[in-house]
């Protein structure tokens, strides 16, 4: 019993040391319920119309940002869950709720404008049809690389660059061997993260294994 209520009370801090990561993940989990109850058709018109293609993005692009971030295609919750508990807690408990929220903010709506930019020249320049302004564009996954790529700078080097390099090969090998808008979009986020440095500053020493190894038991 005692074992058992020293693990929640370390679950229930590690929760509440990020608490912006959790109401995302309950909305996350509420609107994935809602989707199981609606019909394959229904499903697929519902989310094009909370998705950032370049006809809702030209249409009311503060609207889709916003709602596009609130759902996951595809009905799957659990891999968020322990995707969120990995990086995005992590990020936000290092960083703050405010800077984290803005590395996820920066890297959401930036590569959903850039990438779909790039698409719609490709659009007008005959690359690809004309359906593609319609294309079901929806999802967290932009915030998340932008998250997973930030916290390259919470680790010591040369831990940071193999994990950095880890990042790189699984970001970019999708886009280097068979490329597609969302690829880009991906690893335009990645470079985001990176860009968001200046959040980072005096937020503490970088971790290592050889400083946890070194930390005093107790």
């Amino acid at each position: 019993m005692r074992i058992e209520r020293g693990l929640g009370e370390r679950v229930w801090a590690y929760v509440r040391g990020a608490p912006g990561t959790y109401v995302w993940l309950a909305i996350l989990f509420v609107t994935t319920v809602a989707l199981h109850h609606m019909s394959p058709q229904f499903e697929q018109e519902f989310l094009r119309q909370r998705s950032t293609n370049i006809h809702e993005l030209s249409n009311d692009p503060t609207r889709v940002l916003v709602q596009s971030a609130m759902w996951i295609d595809g009905g799957h919750w659990v891999p968020y869950a322990v995707l969120y508990t990995v990086f995005h807690a992590q990020a936000e408990r290092w960083l703050g709720t405010l800077r984290w929220l803005m590395v996820c903010v920066a890297a959401h709506v930036l590569a959903s404008l850039v990438s779909e930019a790039a698409l719609l020249k490709a659009v007008r320049d005959g690359m690809v049809p004309y359906s593609a302004v319609n294309t079901l564009d929806i999802g967290v996954s932009y915030a998340l690389a932008g998250v997973v790529a930030v916290l390259a700078y919470r680790i010591a080097s040369p831990w940071r660059y193999a994990y950095l390099g880890v990042v790189l090969v699984v970001y970019g090998g999708p886009l280097a061997a068979a490329p597609t808008f969302t690829d880009f979009g991906h690893f335009l986020s990645v470079l985001i993260g990176l860009g968001c440095y200046p959040l980072v500053r005096g937020r503490g020493e970088a971790w290592g294994p050889k400083k946890t190894r070194a930390a005093p038991r107790g």
